[in-house]
């Protein structure tokens, strides 16, 4: 029998499975388990979305799309980003439909980095962000983003880790894990930072779309000088509840485009068409919906937040996407402690802030997109817990 350790890619070894998943193949076996822990709505696709979908088949819509996707797609997107940010990006050659955001990131990873090369990532962050950067060949470098600055990161912060061979910098706001998001005048020099260093800025704004109190969305193409040096990454599963459809997308000047499709072609060849057909309905006719979930979320968010807070948990006050992220430090347990055996003891399912960097320790996350009824019985469960533990 082969050795297969000696075999497979050092790369792909030296990557970890990710934090996120393994709570949940333990949840999957058990009974009475409340899961706050992945992030997809519990919402279905707005029927709308899914009688397109339906209809398109009907009417035979099942070959390969070009490779970039639709061009009746593009030019939707394209339409969004000019009427949202006043952007202008052009359907023939600024956009490329993917097979979710996160091929998107994928395509930008290996696109942009070089063998050696250097990408600042903001920490904590969403898990799949270092991975793609190694199996790039580049090297993911961990910034920290302190709570004491509402998770939000400066050009100190960055400096700090800039070297010779820093070529991009990977932004993802507003934040998965921490609900974090930057206004202006933080992403302005963030932006000013980017252009003195002449940094590549892929910046995920998947959740875009989910924020609260009074924050509006700054979409980081938009500010001054920054379209020509940035892949915006975007799609439809968080603000149209439409995870298991697989479709986002990337916007950015015509020559990365070019690249990122170039790969594309050879591994997805193109996004599923039905995906995109809904996709499509979705830009047209599905903001009402979609603000509608919002609002939902915004309710859920509060609720959740003064829940930890009455349970004695330190908690920042999330302003976008829909988690929220206490320090659970006062419990003495490690995060990966805290979720194993709160699992095990309480049955809620959730995500050690470990799993999102090093600087994540002594944190959970919490996804508040499940009902109120989920969300209010996995506080008092919570609390059962953190009452036995707490220092």
């Amino acid at each position: 029998m082969k050795d297969w350790s000696a075999i497979l890619s050092p790369t792909v070894q030296s990557i970890p499975p990710s934090g996120i998943r393994r709570f949940f193949d333990i949840a999957a076996e058990m009974e009475d388990v409340i899961s706050l822990g992945v992030g997809e709505p519990d919402f279905v696709t707005p029927w709308t979305i899914r009688e397109s979908c339906v209809y398109g088949l009907e009417q035979g819509y099942t070959s390969y799309t070009a490779n970039r996707g639709m061009l009746e797609l593009r030019q939707e997107i394209a339409r969004l980003q000019k009427a949202r940010y006043s952007l202008d990006y052009d359907p023939a050659t600024d956009v490329l439909v993917t097979v979710g955001v996160s091929e998107a990131l994928d395509l930008a990873m290996r696109a942009v980095l070089s063998p050696g090369d250097e990408i600042l990532i903001p920490e904590p962050c969403y898990v799949s962000y270092k991975a793609c950067a190694a199996l790039a060949g580049g090297i993911g470098v961990p910034v920290p983003a302190k709570i004491e600055n509402e998770f939000r990161i400066t050009p100190k912060d960055l400096a700090a880790h800039l070297t010779p061979r820093t070529k991009a910098l990977l932004i993802g706001y507003p934040n998965n894990p921490t609900g974090a998001v930057m206004g202006k005048d933080d992403l302005s020099a963030i932006a000013q930072f980017a252009e003195e260093h002449d940094l590549i800025v892929i910046s995920d704004e998947i959740y875009g779309d989910l924020t609260y109190s009074g924050e509006t969305h700054i979409a980081f193409p938009s500010l001054p000088g920054m379209k020509a040096r940035t892949i915006l990454l975007n799609g439809f599963s968080k603000a149209y509840a439409m995870t298991g459809w697989r479709i986002g997308y990337a916007l950015g000047a015509p020559e990365i485009i070019a690249a990122m499709t170039k790969i594309h072609q050879y591994t997805m060849l193109c996004a599923p068409i039905t995906a995109q057909v809904a996709a499509i309905e979705a830009l047209r006719r599905g903001e009402k919906y979609m603000k509608k979930m919002v609002a939902e979320y915004d309710r859920r968010r509060s609720f959740i937040y003064n829940g930890f807070q009455k349970m004695g948990l330190k908690c920042f006050e999330p302003k976008g996407a829909f988690y929220i992220f206490p320090d659970i430090t006062a419990t003495g347990l490690s995060s990966e402690e805290f979720a194993e055996k709160l699992l095990m003891s309480e049955h809620v399912a959730l995500v050690p802030g470990s799993a999102f960097g090093t600087c994540g320790e002594g944190y959970i996350r919490c996804s508040y997109a499940t009902s109120l009824n989920q969300i209010d019985e996995a506080l008092q469960r919570i609390g059962n817990f953190v009452e036995k533990h707490i220092k």
